[in-house]
């Protein structure tokens, strides 16, 4: 991604130029490095406060992302550095290897509340690529511990993302960010996902026929692939890649008859959409559906610490209470300090009702989006709660889509630096179609969905004259 360069010099710790030193040392994840190397700058971001990140240069950006999907309950809140300094001081480090710790327990008994149904037991990771990782390893182990150990594949869906180790990066279906590290653990299947907006003609005009159109295609894989030989369906309630694609009415529904029948585990991979982001703690409840399995990560801190979570039913943790060992584990996994933050900042969403806050608020997020669709490049707004996508396309008539050297020309080109110069942190994306994504801190309202909408309007306007 190109963005802007700084426009005074900052030093290390070290007295090292910052960006001498981002050059000759740092590493920075899913980037491409070449105009670092060749001399370029690389945006430093200094300091957040509310809604809002700040550059070394004093710069002030809204940060229309939460960070990445995470910052829940906005930046800077004092009561999160603080409940990490206390419980610093009082228990700094112990791992859950067959020990536990006072923060653990209160908030694996807090999740456990939250999660529906009997999804009551909580194993505690690192972040969310670990969470979903734990969840195939589990799904597999399960069905070995109770006499099936053929049933290993594991079925998601086309543009989807679930992480990066190598199990959860199987389950993903992105080619750019899969064929360099193959060959991938075997197993993985795909099929179609919920973009309504690019449904097959003979679906595009109801959108519920549309969902039993994706819903059923999960069945067919699971009857091809052959039911004993399938452990597990992982499903975002709604999908991140490819632009928030929300379910239509009723896929949710026929997702859980086909995995009854079949006896495939229900993975509902929240770890965007858990902790308000749609509205609900979990957003299987807003979309009605009982899962055998909760992935979740980011929200559950608001990024104020490095966690996540594996919810499993009382079911699948039932073999490993009588006898067997989940033989699986990560030594930050559920540190301390991580959840004491949870802990606090679940206590924020409590107190300030953040979860009423964002279903009071979601339409007018939407309304405020949708405005931009009297733009000629933007084609479609879609998603739900405070998690939105804009599809740009080409030709808004026939829903052209841009080559991939026209979506690089106009993502990595231009979008990215020129939103970013107006103020506005956000996502340019082309896994899929081209897509900007909004996701802003659920502590965000009205006011800061119309400067979203200005700045966005001012740049794409812009955009649409350079195709």
């Amino acid at each position: 991604m190109t963005l802007p360069s700084t426009v005074r010099p900052m030093t290390t710790s070290r007295g090292t130029d910052l960006q001498a030193a981002a050059r000759d040392h740092l590493w920075m994840h899913m980037a491409d490095h070449r105009g670092l190397i060749s001399g370029g700058e690389v945006p430093v971001i200094s300091r957040a406060e509310g809604h809002y990140l700040y550059d070394d240069a004093g710069r002030r950006y809204l940060d229309g992302l939460a960070g990445l999907f995470v910052v829940q309950v906005g930046h800077g809140r004092e009561e999160l550095a603080r409940a990490a300094a206390e419980q610093l001081r009082t228990l700094d480090f112990m791992p859950l290897w067959s020990y536990a710790h006072p923060p653990a327990i209160e908030l694996a008994e807090r999740l456990a509340a939250y999660a529906p149904g009997d999804l009551n037991r909580v194993f505690l990771t690192s972040g969310g690529g670990d969470s979903v990782e734990s969840a195939i390893k589990l799904a597999k182990n399960y069905f070995k511990a109770t006499g099936r150990p053929g049933k290993h594949k594991v079925i998601s869906r086309a543009t989807a993302y679930h992480g990066t180790p190598h199990g959860a990066l199987s389950v993903t279906s992105l080619p750019g960010l899969r064929n360099q590290f193959e060959p991938l653990v075997p197993g993985a299947h795909k099929v179609p996902n919920t973009n309504f907006y690019r449904a097959p003609a003979e679906y595009a005009e109801d959108e519920k026929v549309f969902g039993r159109w994706a819903a059923d295609r999960i069945g067919e894989a699971i009857e091809f692939e052959g039911a004993d030989s399938v452990a597990a369906v992982f499903l975002e309630p709604v999908q991140n890649s490819g632009g928030c694609f929300p379910p239509p009415p009723g896929y949710f529904e026929r997702v859980r008859e086909i995995c009854d029948e079949h006896d495939v585990l229900l993975v509902s991979d929240e770890v965007i959409c858990a902790f308000g982001r749609i509205g609900e703690m979990f957003a299987c409840d807003d979309f009605g559906y009982v899962p055998d399995i909760i992935t979740c990560a980011k929200g559950i801190t608001s990024g104020y610490a490095p966690l996540g979570a594996m919810i499993a039913s009382d079911r699948l943790f039932e073999p490993f209470g009588s006898g067997e060992t989940f033989y699986h584990g990560y030594t930050f996994g559920g540190h301390p300090m991580a959840c004491a933050v949870a802990n606090a900042n679940l206590d924020i969403f409590e107190r300030e009702g953040l979860n009423r806050r964002v279903h009071e608020n979601a339409p007018a997020f939407r309304t405020t989006l949708e405005k931009l669709l009297d733009l000629p490049i933007v084609g479609d707004v879609r998603g739900a709660g405070y998690f939105y996508g804009i599809e740009l396309v080409k030709d808004k008539k026939t829903k052209e889509t841009f080559d991939e050297a026209e979506s690089e020309r106009l993502l990595e080109g231009f979008l990215s630096h020129a939103l970013f110069d107006a103020g506005l942190y956000c996502r340019a994306d082309d896994r899929g179609d081209p897509v900007i994504q909004l996701a802003p801190p659920l502590t965000a309202g009205p006011e800061e969905f119309d400067e979203m909408e200005r700045i966005l309007r001012s740049v794409l306007t812009e955009a649409a004259r350079r195709i």
